[in-house]
């Protein structure tokens, strides 16, 4: 009973709530505030519309197409350097070509030292002494050849039956290069000289920057020095 009375009361102050506020008269306005003398009064002016925005296809068209990006340039290649070759010598030593290449080699560009065989010596030879029999000489070029080396051979006849052959060369360089390598492998190969043997003389090829005169390279190698053509070494 309580609880009806109580809904009945809230309706009856929500119907007088609503018919307060539909009846209820205007606020008056307040009064604008006097304008100090010499103020021009403030108008307010109606906005006008802006128009709508370009559609985005129109700024887009406007918008000029980006120019493709050019290939990049291939940088030529440096062209090669002009040289001019001489040939210094005979020396009558490798050391003193040696020499003369330490005083070259920093100041022009590159020497290389070149052997030519005295007179009467047509080359050199590498080999093994004999050996006490053939079987001791098999067995030794067995060795030589496992060891990694070619070009050897077991002598038949002559003087130095049962040595071992090991290679014939043009210059003592070479032969004495094959000797070494042979050496270090712990087998004792000598050099000999193919007829009868002259002194040799040693030469130096040079290649030096295009302008270089013999002139100017004689004070460096102590000896004469010629023009050439560039050999294969120094191409």
């Amino acid at each position: 009973m309580l609880i009806r009375a109580l809904i009945v009361l809230l309706a009856v102050l929500n119907l007088g709530v609503a018919a307060w506020w539909l009846t209820r008269s205007e606020p008056a306005a307040s009064p604008l505030p006097e304008v100090p003398a010499g103020v021009t009064r403030l108008e307010l002016v109606e906005s006008a519309v802006l128009p709508s925005a370009a559609p985005q296809a129109a700024v887009t068209a406007a918008t000029p197409p980006s120019s493709p990006a050019a290939p990049a340039s291939v940088p030529a290649a440096p062209p090669t350097a002009a040289r001019a070759c001489f040939r210094a010598g005979p020396f009558a030593e490798r050391a003193a070509a040696d020499l003369a290449r330490g005083r070259i080699d920093p100041t022009v560009g590159r020497a290389i030292p070149r052997e030519t065989p005295g007179k009467g010596a047509s080359g050199y030879r590498v080999s093994l002494p004999p050996m006490a029999s053939r079987e001791e000489a098999v067995a030794m070029a067995q060795r030589i050849g496992a060891a990694g080396f070619d070009d050897f051979l077991v002598i038949n006849q002559g003087e130095e039956t049962n040595g071992i052959a090991l290679g014939r060369y043009r210059s003592r360089e070479g032969a004495e290069r094959r000797q070494a390598q042979l050496a270090a492998a712990g087998f004792p190969a000598r050099v000999h000289a193919i007829g009868e043997e002259g002194p040799s003389r040693w030469w130096l090829d040079v290649a030096a920057p295009a302008g270089t005169t013999a002139m100017a390279l004689r004070p460096l190698a102590g000896v004469p020095v010629q023009p050439q053509d560039c050999p294969a070494a120094l191409r």
